[in-house]
């Protein structure tokens, strides 16, 4: 028996002699942005102004297609201004039109860095239908044209 299967095999057993059981981490997937093209589950947008008619660019949704546990939300700065703070927030959506907020922050980051925000546990009772992310600038006017890449990821 080779040493990869005796180290298994006497985990097991030790697992099985306290009484507990092995937990498979979760596997998480990808969601797919509203109005993406099917390609690539990562979106890179740029802080645009505010607009006091119509639409801004900081509301990015990603639907979700089956049920999951849970959710984590993905944020990494391509561009950064020492001086900016950049408002973040995720946003969990239902069926029945009601949303809870997941996270609100401002951050500062140095160009090329990520976090990870969650994971979120699914809400019971609550159909989720989408994730969004929203990253603005309506406070800071040094924020605009920060540019950014997002993604959301469904756990089982």
């Amino acid at each position: 028996m080779s040493l990869t299967r005796r180290t298994a095999a006497g985990f097991a057993l030790g697992v099985a002699l306290w009484g507990g059981s092995a937990v498979a981490a979760p596997t998480c997937t990808f969601l797919q942005p509203v109005g993406g093209n099917g390609s690539s589950p990562i979106v890179s947008k740029s802080v645009g102004r505010g607009k006091l008619i119509g639409k801004t660019n900081w509301n990015t949704d990603f639907f979700i297609t089956q049920p999951y546990t849970s959710f984590k939300f993905f944020f990494t700065a391509n561009s950064s201004d020492a001086q900016a703070q950049y408002p973040v927030e995720g946003n969990m959506k239902f069926s029945d039109g009601s949303s809870l907020q997941m996270f609100n922050t401002l951050m500062n980051p140095p160009m090329g860095t990520g976090k990870m925000f969650g994971p979120f546990a699914s809400v019971p009772g609550k159909q989720a239908t989408q994730m969004n992310f929203k990253v603005g600038a309506s406070n800071d006017p040094a924020a605009l044209g920060f540019s950014y890449r997002i993604s959301v990821q469904g756990c089982r």
